[in-house]
């Protein structure tokens, strides 16, 4: 099987390589949309750049996992969460490398997403902690965008390990435990969900869907605050509650199911709660972050002098950034708001989640 594998590798090396029907990143049509765009559009073309270079610097490296990741409720001086920062370092990698090889075609760079990747499913055992997995979907995209360079064996290496991962997210969850409410849940059912739409296993899309709803009620009020926000009395904690599902209701748009538009019963929604952000970042209202927070660990952070937990610090609309720029792909409305958010420098595109949302139209 190693020789088989060998004699696959040997051909990508030296004809075009086809990327499969993707189903979290980018469809065939939407990668050619992104190749003609990073050519076509000055703009465009200099948010490439960054990531080519980036790809460029990492064509050579050989992936640093870790055996089990561990960042969270750790203090950033605690050692094994900086040792799991430094293995994370791959994900910028493979970010950079994924959308590289969707532009390109070129080997060099699928073959450092096959070499990194498998190096990454041999070494990490999954732990279910939300926090920590999360982390990892640069690598499922650069997996889904360059899946054609792994062989059959190879892809069943990789799809064991992640079927495990999803596995144990879904086991992490314990009834009437406050994780499975909060955004610790809400990134569990997006490494669910994104897995399951990434290996086509109705299972976990199901559960990741379904999951998704009950999210929605019960995190979230029908006047678009949401249980972090109260809980942490931070709105830092409401994007990164927020930031999640969007990217698990992308997912879906993408495989043709609508998660965006719930509306659950007690009349709570993502987009409510995407929109209850915007006075935060239009200067129209202010927040003094963590002054009522009920969690101890914050207390530590502020006491800790961590940067972005000061106690009473004003929330920085910068921070819903990712919201918005998730957000545009559903409401192109936010479009002016985000262009504000990265600082008045873009004339099109705020970022390269611009450009995909552009492309996925």
């Amino acid at each position: 099987m190693i020789k088989i594998c060998s004699l696959v590798l040997l051909a990508l090396l030296v004809r075009p390589l086809i990327v499969f029907a993707s189903t979290i990143s980018l469809t065939e049509s939407q990668r050619v949309a992104l190749a003609r765009l990073t050519v076509s559009n000055p703009e465009v073309k200099k948010l490439y750049h960054k990531i080519q270079r980036e790809a460029e610097a990492s064509v050579r490296a050989k992936g640093n996992p870790i055996r089990k990741l561990g960042t969270a409720g750790r203090l950033d001086s605690d050692s094994l969460k900086i040792q799991s920062m430094a293995s994370l370092g791959d994900m910028k990698k493979l970010h950079a490398l994924g959308y590289a090889f969707a532009v390109t075609q070129r080997s060099e760079y699928s073959a450092a997403i096959r070499r990194i990747i498998l190096h990454w499913a041999k070494v990490n055992q999954p732990t279910g902690v939300p926090i920590d997995e999360t982390k990892l979907e640069p690598l499922f995209v650069a997996y889904d965008l360059a899946r054609s360079a792994f062989c059959e064996t190879e892809q069943k290496a990789v799809g064991d390990w992640l079927r495990n991962i999803a596995s144990l997210e879904f086991q992490s969850a314990r009834t009437n435990s406050v994780t499975a409410m909060n955004n610790w849940n809400s990134h569990r059912l997006k490494i669910i969900g994104l897995i399951g739409f990434l290996l086509e296993d109705q299972a976990l899309i199901q559960k990741a869907s379904e999951g998704f709803k009950q999210q929605i009620e019960l995190n979230l009020a029908p006047d678009g605050s949401s249980f972090d926000l109260r809980q942490r009395d931070a709105l830092r904690y409401h994007c990164y509650d927020l930031e999640p599902l969007l990217a698990l209701a992308m997912a879906a748009r993408q495989n043709g199911i609508d998660l965006y538009n719930f509306m659950a019963p007690n009349g709570a929604s993502l987009p409510k709660s995407v929109n209850f952000l915007v006075p935060f970042c239009d200067g129209t209202k202010t927040h003094a972050e963590w002054v009522h927070s009920k969690v101890k660990f914050d207390r530590q952070r502020a006491e800790a002098g961590e940067k972005g937990f000061v106690t009473g610090a004003p929330f920085a609309p910068e921070e819903a950034r990712e919201v918005f720029e998730l957000a545009v792909f559903f409401e192109n409305r936010y479009t002016p708001l985000l262009l504000r958010l990265s600082g008045g420098r873009a004339v099109e595109y705020a970022g390269w989640q611009a450009v995909l949302n552009k492309v996925r139209e």
